[in-house]
Protein backbone atom coordinates (compact mmCIF):
# COMPACT_ATOMS: atom_id res chain seq x y z
CA UNK A 1 0.00 0.00 0.00
CA UNK A 2 1.09 3.27 -0.47
CA UNK A 3 -0.58 7.50 0.39
CA UNK A 4 0.20 10.32 -1.51
CA UNK A 5 0.43 13.59 0.34
CA UNK A 6 -0.60 16.87 -0.75
CA UNK A 7 2.82 17.84 -2.04
CA UNK A 8 1.83 15.28 -4.32
CA UNK A 9 4.73 12.30 -2.83
CA UNK A 10 3.82 9.23 -2.84
CA UNK A 11 4.92 7.23 0.28
CA UNK A 12 5.47 3.80 0.10
CA UNK A 13 3.79 1.19 -2.36
CA UNK A 14 7.26 -0.85 -1.51
CA UNK A 15 9.77 1.76 -3.50
CA UNK A 16 10.06 4.40 -6.44
CA UNK A 17 12.06 1.57 -7.68
CA UNK A 18 9.05 -0.47 -8.13
CA UNK A 19 6.62 2.50 -9.05
CA UNK A 20 9.42 2.99 -11.82
CA UNK A 21 9.51 -0.19 -13.54
CA UNK A 22 6.88 -2.47 -11.65
CA UNK A 23 5.96 -5.52 -9.80
CA UNK A 24 6.64 -8.61 -12.34
CA UNK A 25 3.49 -11.46 -12.61
CA UNK A 26 3.80 -13.45 -9.26
CA UNK A 27 4.62 -16.31 -9.12
CA UNK A 28 2.96 -19.78 -7.60
CA UNK A 29 3.34 -20.20 -3.46
CA UNK A 30 4.50 -23.69 -2.45
CA UNK A 31 1.82 -26.30 -3.58
CA UNK A 32 2.50 -28.96 -0.48
CA UNK A 33 5.66 -30.99 0.73
CA UNK A 34 8.58 -31.07 -1.64
CA UNK A 35 12.13 -32.16 -1.61
CA UNK A 36 15.19 -30.12 -3.40
CA UNK A 37 18.84 -30.60 -3.07
CA UNK A 38 19.01 -27.42 -2.11
CA UNK A 39 16.61 -24.88 -0.56
CA UNK A 40 17.28 -21.57 -0.58
CA UNK A 41 15.15 -19.42 2.06
CA UNK A 42 14.52 -15.68 0.92
CA UNK A 43 14.85 -14.51 -2.66
CA UNK A 44 16.58 -11.58 -2.73
CA UNK A 45 20.36 -10.55 -3.92
CA UNK A 46 21.91 -13.36 -1.64
CA UNK A 47 19.30 -16.05 -2.04
CA UNK A 48 19.20 -15.37 -5.68
CA UNK A 49 22.77 -15.15 -6.51
CA UNK A 50 23.51 -18.21 -4.96
CA UNK A 51 21.04 -20.07 -6.58
CA UNK A 52 22.54 -18.77 -10.30
CA UNK A 53 26.03 -20.07 -8.93
CA UNK A 54 24.80 -23.37 -7.49
CA UNK A 55 22.99 -24.50 -11.03
CA UNK A 56 25.90 -23.04 -12.81
CA UNK A 57 28.21 -24.86 -10.83
CA UNK A 58 26.18 -28.15 -11.24
CA UNK A 59 23.77 -28.21 -13.48
CA UNK A 60 21.47 -31.23 -12.44
CA UNK A 61 21.00 -29.85 -8.43
CA UNK A 62 17.47 -29.71 -7.81
CA UNK A 63 17.29 -26.04 -6.36
CA UNK A 64 14.04 -24.53 -4.62
CA UNK A 65 13.86 -20.43 -3.64
CA UNK A 66 11.29 -20.02 -1.27
CA UNK A 67 10.00 -16.11 -0.79
CA UNK A 68 7.84 -14.66 1.80
CA UNK A 69 6.33 -11.90 -0.21
CA UNK A 70 7.86 -11.77 -3.83
CA UNK A 71 11.48 -11.41 -4.98
CA UNK A 72 13.09 -8.69 -4.28
CA UNK A 73 10.38 -7.67 -1.47
CA UNK A 74 13.01 -6.69 1.08
CA UNK A 75 16.32 -4.27 1.02
CA UNK A 76 17.19 -5.89 -2.64
CA UNK A 77 14.44 -3.78 -4.35
CA UNK A 78 14.62 -0.68 -1.71
CA UNK A 79 18.41 0.17 -1.99
CA UNK A 80 20.01 3.17 -2.86
CA UNK A 81 21.50 1.58 -5.52
CA UNK A 82 25.12 1.11 -4.53
CA UNK A 83 26.85 -1.45 -6.18
CA UNK A 84 30.43 -0.55 -4.40
CA UNK A 85 33.00 -2.31 -3.04
CA UNK A 86 32.37 -1.39 1.47
CA UNK A 87 31.97 -4.71 3.53
CA UNK A 88 30.80 -3.99 7.26
CA UNK A 89 33.36 -5.45 9.13
CA UNK A 90 36.29 -5.89 7.60
CA UNK A 91 38.67 -3.87 10.25
CA UNK A 92 37.23 -6.25 13.25
CA UNK A 93 38.17 -9.29 10.55
CA UNK A 94 41.95 -7.61 10.17
CA UNK A 95 42.26 -7.32 14.08
CA UNK A 96 41.15 -10.84 14.37
CA UNK A 97 42.54 -12.73 11.76
CA UNK A 98 45.80 -10.37 10.46
CA UNK A 99 46.07 -7.70 8.12
CA UNK A 100 46.62 -10.02 4.84
CA UNK A 101 43.53 -11.77 5.44
CA UNK A 102 41.30 -8.80 5.41
CA UNK A 103 43.30 -7.15 2.47
CA UNK A 104 42.11 -10.53 0.61
CA UNK A 105 38.50 -10.13 1.70
CA UNK A 106 38.75 -6.28 0.35
CA UNK A 107 40.05 -7.71 -2.82
CA UNK A 108 37.30 -9.79 -3.13
CA UNK A 109 34.76 -7.02 -2.65
CA UNK A 110 36.45 -5.25 -4.89
CA UNK A 111 36.41 -8.01 -8.00
CA UNK A 112 32.79 -8.68 -6.94
CA UNK A 113 31.36 -5.35 -8.15
CA UNK A 114 33.20 -6.02 -11.59
CA UNK A 115 31.52 -9.96 -10.98
CA UNK A 116 28.37 -8.12 -10.95
CA UNK A 117 28.14 -5.79 -13.99
CA UNK A 118 29.90 -8.95 -15.85
CA UNK A 119 27.19 -11.41 -15.12
CA UNK A 120 24.58 -8.20 -16.18
CA UNK A 121 26.11 -8.09 -19.50
CA UNK A 122 26.22 -12.44 -20.21
CA UNK A 123 22.52 -12.23 -19.11
CA UNK A 124 21.20 -9.03 -21.17
CA UNK A 125 20.19 -7.43 -17.37
CA UNK A 126 19.84 -3.78 -18.15
CA UNK A 127 19.79 -2.70 -14.76
CA UNK A 128 20.97 0.92 -15.59
CA UNK A 129 24.20 -0.15 -14.62
CA UNK A 130 26.58 3.46 -15.07
CA UNK A 131 30.59 2.61 -13.19
CA UNK A 132 31.19 5.79 -12.26
CA UNK A 133 32.86 4.88 -8.98
CA UNK A 134 31.73 6.57 -5.47
CA UNK A 135 32.42 10.05 -4.12
CA UNK A 136 32.31 10.38 -0.26
CA UNK A 137 32.41 14.02 0.96
CA UNK A 138 33.18 15.75 3.94
CA UNK A 139 31.20 19.02 5.17
CA UNK A 140 33.36 19.93 8.64
CA UNK A 141 36.44 20.28 9.18
CA UNK A 142 35.80 17.13 11.79
CA UNK A 143 34.25 14.88 8.65
CA UNK A 144 37.42 16.16 6.27
CA UNK A 145 40.02 14.71 9.78
CA UNK A 146 37.56 11.03 9.43
CA UNK A 147 38.12 11.47 5.53
CA UNK A 148 41.77 11.93 5.70
CA UNK A 149 42.04 8.74 7.96
CA UNK A 150 39.40 6.72 6.03
CA UNK A 151 41.06 7.14 3.07
CA UNK A 152 44.61 6.61 4.62
CA UNK A 153 43.26 3.18 5.96
CA UNK A 154 41.28 2.24 2.79
CA UNK A 155 44.54 2.73 0.62
CA UNK A 156 46.63 0.26 3.05
CA UNK A 157 43.53 -2.70 2.25
CA UNK A 158 44.91 -2.57 -1.05
CA UNK A 159 43.09 0.70 -3.06
CA UNK A 160 45.96 2.16 -4.74
CA UNK A 161 43.70 3.94 -7.36
CA UNK A 162 41.55 5.47 -4.67
CA UNK A 163 42.11 9.11 -4.46
CA UNK A 164 41.85 12.08 -2.37
CA UNK A 165 40.31 15.23 -3.15
CA UNK A 166 40.57 18.79 -1.89
CA UNK A 167 37.34 21.22 -2.21
CA UNK A 168 37.92 22.41 -5.65
CA UNK A 169 38.31 18.98 -7.36
CA UNK A 170 35.69 17.75 -5.35
CA UNK A 171 33.39 20.15 -6.93
CA UNK A 172 34.86 19.81 -10.58
CA UNK A 173 33.00 16.41 -9.63
CA UNK A 174 29.73 17.47 -7.97
CA UNK A 175 29.13 20.57 -6.14
CA UNK A 176 28.07 19.66 -2.62
CA UNK A 177 27.64 22.51 -0.69
CA UNK A 178 30.02 22.99 1.85
CA UNK A 179 32.16 19.76 0.94
CA UNK A 180 35.68 20.49 1.69
CA UNK A 181 37.09 17.71 0.29
CA UNK A 182 36.43 13.92 -0.93
CA UNK A 183 37.21 10.49 -1.67
CA UNK A 184 36.67 8.53 -4.70
CA UNK A 185 36.91 4.84 -5.26
CA UNK A 186 36.55 3.36 -8.78
CA UNK A 187 34.86 0.46 -7.21
CA UNK A 188 31.57 1.52 -7.51
CA UNK A 189 28.45 1.82 -9.99
CA UNK A 190 24.83 3.20 -9.99
CA UNK A 191 22.26 0.18 -10.32
CA UNK A 192 18.65 -0.05 -10.52
CA UNK A 193 18.09 -1.98 -7.69
CA UNK A 194 14.60 -3.76 -9.15
CA UNK A 195 15.69 -3.84 -12.58
CA UNK A 196 18.99 -6.28 -11.51
CA UNK A 197 16.53 -8.40 -8.74
CA UNK A 198 14.00 -8.66 -11.55
CA UNK A 199 16.46 -9.50 -14.00
CA UNK A 200 18.29 -11.78 -11.62
CA UNK A 201 15.09 -14.09 -10.95
CA UNK A 202 14.37 -14.82 -14.57
CA UNK A 203 18.13 -15.56 -15.12
CA UNK A 204 17.71 -17.68 -12.09
CA UNK A 205 14.49 -19.73 -13.03
CA UNK A 206 15.44 -19.82 -17.01
CA UNK A 207 18.62 -21.88 -15.50
CA UNK A 208 15.76 -24.53 -14.28
CA UNK A 209 15.78 -22.87 -10.41
CA UNK A 210 11.97 -23.54 -8.85
CA UNK A 211 11.12 -20.13 -7.30
CA UNK A 212 8.10 -20.22 -4.83
CA UNK A 213 6.66 -16.89 -3.71
CA UNK A 214 4.10 -16.37 -1.39
CA UNK A 215 5.65 -18.69 0.72
CA UNK A 216 6.51 -17.47 4.21
CA UNK A 217 9.18 -20.41 5.72
CA UNK A 218 8.10 -20.20 9.16
CA UNK A 219 10.92 -22.53 10.86
CA UNK A 220 14.16 -23.20 9.80
CA UNK A 221 15.55 -26.81 11.14
CA UNK A 222 18.25 -29.05 9.80
CA UNK A 223 17.05 -30.24 6.01
CA UNK A 224 13.94 -28.95 6.66
CA UNK A 225 12.15 -25.71 5.80
CA UNK A 226 8.14 -25.27 7.03
CA UNK A 227 5.83 -23.28 5.28
CA UNK A 228 2.00 -22.92 6.29
CA UNK A 229 1.94 -24.62 2.66
CA UNK A 230 4.03 -28.10 3.37
CA UNK A 231 7.85 -28.42 3.90
CA UNK A 232 10.69 -28.82 1.48
CA UNK A 233 12.98 -31.19 2.81
CA UNK A 234 16.48 -30.79 1.54
CA UNK A 235 20.10 -31.88 2.67
CA UNK A 236 21.05 -27.93 2.31
CA UNK A 237 19.09 -25.21 4.30
CA UNK A 238 20.38 -21.76 3.41
CA UNK A 239 18.73 -18.78 4.79
CA UNK A 240 19.19 -15.78 3.06
CA UNK A 241 16.81 -13.39 4.45
CA UNK A 242 18.93 -10.40 5.79
CA UNK A 243 16.73 -7.57 7.61
CA UNK A 244 13.53 -10.45 7.65
CA UNK A 245 15.61 -13.06 9.84
CA UNK A 246 13.86 -11.92 12.90
CA UNK A 247 10.55 -13.44 11.71
CA UNK A 248 11.93 -17.16 11.33
CA UNK A 249 11.10 -19.05 14.82
CA UNK A 250 14.10 -18.70 16.75
CA UNK A 251 15.86 -16.10 15.27
CA UNK A 252 14.34 -12.89 16.93
CA UNK A 253 17.63 -11.89 17.97
CA UNK A 254 20.04 -12.83 15.28
CA UNK A 255 20.16 -9.69 13.45
CA UNK A 256 18.44 -6.79 13.93
CA UNK A 257 15.97 -4.91 11.10
CA UNK A 258 17.35 -1.17 10.96
CA UNK A 259 15.53 0.84 9.16
CA UNK A 260 16.74 3.34 6.18
CA UNK A 261 14.68 5.91 4.17
CA UNK A 262 15.19 7.22 0.86
CA UNK A 263 13.87 10.18 -1.32
CA UNK A 264 13.30 10.90 -5.19
CA UNK A 265 12.89 14.01 -6.63
CA UNK A 266 10.54 14.50 -10.03
CA UNK A 267 13.80 14.47 -13.17
CA UNK A 268 15.59 17.59 -12.86
CA UNK A 269 16.09 20.01 -15.47
CA UNK A 270 19.39 20.74 -17.24
CA UNK A 271 19.63 23.95 -15.83
CA UNK A 272 19.75 22.75 -12.49
CA UNK A 273 22.41 19.70 -13.44
CA UNK A 274 24.92 22.21 -14.66
CA UNK A 275 24.50 23.91 -11.43
CA UNK A 276 25.07 20.75 -9.82
CA UNK A 277 27.51 18.90 -12.22
CA UNK A 278 27.52 15.31 -11.44
CA UNK A 279 28.25 14.21 -15.24
CA UNK A 280 30.23 11.36 -13.69
CA UNK A 281 27.10 9.64 -12.09
CA UNK A 282 29.07 8.75 -9.00
CA UNK A 283 28.07 7.14 -5.93
CA UNK A 284 27.41 9.81 -3.54
CA UNK A 285 28.10 9.46 0.36
CA UNK A 286 29.70 11.78 3.45
CA UNK A 287 31.50 11.25 6.47
CA UNK A 288 28.76 11.87 8.89
CA UNK A 289 27.87 9.79 11.97
CA UNK A 290 24.42 9.21 11.07
CA UNK A 291 25.26 8.96 7.15
CA UNK A 292 23.68 9.61 3.70
CA UNK A 293 24.19 8.19 0.25
CA UNK A 294 22.84 9.34 -2.77
CA UNK A 295 22.40 8.90 -6.45
CA UNK A 296 21.70 10.56 -9.82
CA UNK A 297 19.37 8.37 -11.46
CA UNK A 298 19.37 7.23 -15.29
CA UNK A 299 16.38 9.41 -15.36
CA UNK A 300 17.80 12.71 -13.71
CA UNK A 301 16.85 12.27 -10.92
CA UNK A 302 18.13 12.55 -7.28
CA UNK A 303 17.40 10.12 -4.79
CA UNK A 304 18.93 9.85 -1.48
CA UNK A 305 18.90 7.87 1.71
CA UNK A 306 19.35 7.84 5.51
CA UNK A 307 18.09 6.83 8.79
CA UNK A 308 14.64 7.38 9.54
CA UNK A 309 13.18 6.05 13.19
CA UNK A 310 16.26 3.62 12.93
CA UNK A 311 14.33 0.67 14.39
CA UNK A 312 10.92 -0.69 15.65
CA UNK A 313 10.36 -2.32 18.86
CA UNK A 314 10.13 -6.02 18.63
CA UNK A 315 12.72 -6.18 15.47
CA UNK A 316 9.33 -5.53 13.37
CA UNK A 317 9.19 -4.06 9.89
CA UNK A 318 7.61 -2.12 7.67
CA UNK A 319 4.54 -2.02 5.97
CA UNK A 320 5.26 -2.00 2.14
CA UNK A 321 7.79 0.79 2.43
CA UNK A 322 5.90 3.46 4.07
CA UNK A 323 7.75 5.64 6.17
CA UNK A 324 7.02 8.85 8.89
CA UNK A 325 6.53 12.32 7.71
CA UNK A 326 8.71 13.52 9.61
CA UNK A 327 11.49 11.33 8.03
CA UNK A 328 10.54 12.53 4.90
CA UNK A 329 11.07 15.72 5.70
CA UNK A 330 14.43 15.08 7.21
CA UNK A 331 15.59 13.79 4.11
CA UNK A 332 14.18 16.65 2.02
CA UNK A 333 16.27 18.99 4.58
CA UNK A 334 19.79 17.21 3.74
CA UNK A 335 18.66 17.22 -0.10
CA UNK A 336 18.76 21.10 0.00
CA UNK A 337 21.55 21.25 2.60
CA UNK A 338 23.57 19.35 -0.01
CA UNK A 339 21.66 20.83 -3.21
CA UNK A 340 20.41 24.17 -2.75
CA UNK A 341 19.81 24.31 -6.53
CA UNK A 342 17.09 22.00 -6.31
CA UNK A 343 15.07 24.15 -3.61
CA UNK A 344 12.16 23.92 -6.41
CA UNK A 345 11.87 20.42 -6.97
CA UNK A 346 9.15 17.91 -6.09
CA UNK A 347 9.53 15.06 -3.97
CA UNK A 348 8.28 12.16 -5.94
CA UNK A 349 8.36 9.05 -3.89
CA UNK A 350 9.32 8.24 -0.53
CA UNK A 351 9.96 4.53 0.83
CA UNK A 352 11.50 2.63 3.52
CA UNK A 353 13.38 -0.78 3.70
CA UNK A 354 14.90 -2.64 7.00
CA UNK A 355 18.83 -4.43 6.70
CA UNK A 356 20.32 -7.01 8.73
CA UNK A 357 22.52 -5.39 11.40
CA UNK A 358 24.42 -8.37 13.41
CA UNK A 359 26.03 -7.11 17.28
CA UNK A 360 29.37 -7.34 16.31
CA UNK A 361 28.90 -5.08 12.89
CA UNK A 362 30.02 -8.25 10.80
CA UNK A 363 29.10 -9.16 7.81
CA UNK A 364 29.23 -13.39 7.47
CA UNK A 365 28.77 -16.21 5.32
CA UNK A 366 28.68 -19.86 6.85
CA UNK A 367 27.24 -23.49 6.26
CA UNK A 368 27.57 -25.63 9.22
CA UNK A 369 28.40 -29.28 8.21
CA UNK A 370 26.95 -31.24 10.96
CA UNK A 371 23.50 -29.96 10.02
CA UNK A 372 23.93 -28.58 6.45
CA UNK A 373 22.37 -25.60 7.69
CA UNK A 374 24.20 -22.21 6.06
CA UNK A 375 23.29 -18.65 6.15
CA UNK A 376 24.79 -15.39 4.70
CA UNK A 377 24.04 -11.88 5.36
CA UNK A 378 24.45 -9.04 7.95
CA UNK A 379 25.74 -6.47 5.20
CA UNK A 380 24.71 -3.16 7.35
CA UNK A 381 23.55 -1.31 4.21
CA UNK A 382 26.29 -2.93 1.66
CA UNK A 383 24.37 -5.62 0.56
CA UNK A 384 24.45 -4.92 -2.97
CA UNK A 385 27.79 -6.28 -3.79
CA UNK A 386 28.47 -8.29 -0.52
CA UNK A 387 25.13 -10.81 -1.10
CA UNK A 388 27.05 -11.48 -4.66
CA UNK A 389 30.66 -12.61 -2.89
CA UNK A 390 28.55 -14.14 -0.11
CA UNK A 391 26.31 -16.76 -2.49
CA UNK A 392 29.40 -17.33 -4.31
CA UNK A 393 30.88 -18.43 -1.52
CA UNK A 394 28.03 -20.19 0.04
CA UNK A 395 28.29 -21.80 -3.64
CA UNK A 396 32.24 -22.87 -3.14
CA UNK A 397 31.01 -24.19 1.03
CA UNK A 398 28.09 -26.29 -0.65
CA UNK A 399 30.12 -27.89 -3.21
CA UNK A 400 32.93 -28.74 -0.70
CA UNK A 401 30.88 -30.34 1.61
CA UNK A 402 29.21 -32.27 -0.71
CA UNK A 403 32.36 -33.53 -2.22
CA UNK A 404 32.03 -31.86 -5.62
CA UNK A 405 35.21 -29.50 -5.25
CA UNK A 406 37.79 -28.78 -2.59
CA UNK A 407 38.67 -25.60 -0.26
CA UNK A 408 38.96 -22.12 -2.64
CA UNK A 409 40.25 -18.83 -2.35
CA UNK A 410 36.68 -17.93 -1.02
CA UNK A 411 35.92 -20.31 1.97
CA UNK A 412 39.35 -19.27 3.52
CA UNK A 413 38.25 -15.42 3.90
CA UNK A 414 37.73 -14.66 7.00
CA UNK A 415 34.31 -13.73 7.22
CA UNK A 416 33.42 -17.68 6.57
CA UNK A 417 32.10 -19.15 9.71
CA UNK A 418 32.29 -16.05 11.79
CA UNK A 419 29.51 -15.93 14.44
CA UNK A 420 28.52 -13.55 16.81
CA UNK A 421 26.32 -13.12 20.59
CA UNK A 422 22.16 -12.36 19.76
CA UNK A 423 21.31 -9.10 20.39
CA UNK A 424 19.77 -7.75 23.71
CA UNK A 425 16.33 -8.89 24.71
CA UNK A 426 13.37 -6.04 24.88
CA UNK A 427 13.36 -3.22 25.81
CA UNK A 428 17.06 -3.20 26.02
CA UNK A 429 17.79 -3.45 21.92
CA UNK A 430 15.23 -0.71 21.34
CA UNK A 431 16.29 1.92 24.15
CA UNK A 432 20.07 0.68 23.08
CA UNK A 433 19.55 1.20 19.19
CA UNK A 434 16.79 5.01 19.80
CA UNK A 435 20.04 6.42 21.89
CA UNK A 436 22.56 5.27 19.83
CA UNK A 437 21.26 6.92 16.90
CA UNK A 438 20.43 9.80 18.88
CA UNK A 439 23.61 10.39 19.82
CA UNK A 440 25.17 10.22 16.17
CA UNK A 441 22.61 12.74 15.11
CA UNK A 442 24.02 14.95 18.04
CA UNK A 443 27.25 14.42 17.18
CA UNK A 444 26.83 15.99 13.29
CA UNK A 445 24.87 18.78 14.79
CA UNK A 446 28.14 19.46 17.16
CA UNK A 447 30.38 19.25 14.88
CA UNK A 448 28.75 21.10 12.23
CA UNK A 449 28.40 24.20 14.97
CA UNK A 450 31.86 23.56 16.65
CA UNK A 451 34.07 23.59 13.61
CA UNK A 452 36.38 21.49 15.54
CA UNK A 453 38.82 18.75 13.85
CA UNK A 454 37.79 16.63 16.06
CA UNK A 455 35.48 13.58 16.47
CA UNK A 456 32.83 14.62 19.10
CA UNK A 457 33.32 12.36 21.86
CA UNK A 458 29.90 11.14 22.53
CA UNK A 459 29.87 9.61 18.98
CA UNK A 460 33.19 8.02 19.77
CA UNK A 461 31.47 6.60 22.50
CA UNK A 462 28.50 5.13 21.03
CA UNK A 463 31.04 3.31 18.37
CA UNK A 464 32.34 1.63 21.43
CA UNK A 465 29.66 0.41 22.82
CA UNK A 466 27.58 -0.67 19.78
CA UNK A 467 30.39 -2.44 18.32
CA UNK A 468 30.52 -0.47 15.37
CA UNK A 469 34.77 0.43 15.41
Amino acid sequence: MSTTSSTGTVNGGISFWYAQDGIAAPREPLPGDATADVCIVGGGYTGLWTAYYLKKAVPFLNITVLEAAFCGYGASGRNGGWLYNGIAGRDRYARRHGHEPAVRLQRAMNESVTEVIDVCAAEGIDADVHRGGVLEVARSPAQAARLRAYHSVEVAFGETDRVLLGARDTADRIRVAGAVGSTWTPHGARVHPVKLVKGLAAAVEALGVTVHESTPVTEIRPKHAVTPYGTVRAPYVLRCTEGFTAGIKGQRRTWLPMNSSMIATEPLPERVWESIGWSGREMLGDMAHAYVYAQRTADDRIAIGGRGVPYRYGSRTDNDGRTQPATIAALHEILLQFFPQAARARIDHAWSGVLGVPRDWCATVTLDRATGLGWAGGYVGSGVTTANLAARTLRDLVQQDSGQGGATELTSLPWVGHRVRAWEPEPLRWLGVQALYAAYRGADRREAAARSAETDRVAKLADRISGRH
